[in-house]
C-alpha cells in the first residue's frame, strides 16, 4: 500500500473510530500525517483485537494518565459505536479505580457522565 492509500485508509479509520466526532486533520503536518498512516491505517485496522477490546484498553490507559477530555471523547465514541452501553462504561470506571486509584478514576467520572449524557441526547434527537 502506498502513502496515499495509507492516508486514505487512516482517514476512513479515524472517522470510524471516533464515530464521526473528530475532524480529520489536513495533510501536511508531520505529526498528524504519521498518526493517520501508522496508528489509524495500520494499528486500528488490525483484526487480532476487536475494536471494543482496543477501546477498553485505551480507556484504561487514558484514565490512568488522568486525561479527562480524551477519556470523554473515547467513551462517547464507544457508546455511539455500540461497543459499550452506559452501565458497562460505568463498570469499567469502577474496575479502573481498583488499579489506577480512586482519585484518578474519580476525575474521570464527570467526563464519563458528560459522554453518556451527550450520547443519550443525540440518540433521542435522531
Amino acid at each position: 500500500m502506498n502513502d496515499q492509500e495509507r492516508r486514505a485508509l487512516g482517514e476512513q479509520t479515524i472517522k470510524d473510530v471516533y464515530a464521526g466526532d473528530v475532524v480529520v486533520p489536513p495533510e501536511g503536518y508531520a505529526f498528524t500525517d504519521v498518526m493517520l498512516k501508522q496508528l489509524f491505517a495500520e494499528l486500528w485496522t488490525r483484526d487480532t483485537l476487536s475494536m471494543r477490546d482496543k477501546r477498553i484498553l485505551l480507556l484504561g490507559i487514558i484514565a490512568e494518565k488522568g486525561e479527562g477530555m480524551t477519556f470523554k471523547i473515547q467513551a462517547k465514541a464507544s457508546l455511539k459505536r455500540g461497543e459499550m452501553n452506559p452501565d458497562e462504561a460505568r463498570e469499567l470506571l469502577l474496575f479502573i479505580a481498583q488499579y489506577a486509584g480512586y482519585p484518578r478514576a474519580a476525575s474521570m467520572l464527570g467526563p464519563l457522565e458528560e459522554a453518556i449524557s451527550e450520547f443519550q441526547k443525540e440518540r433521542e434527537e435522531a
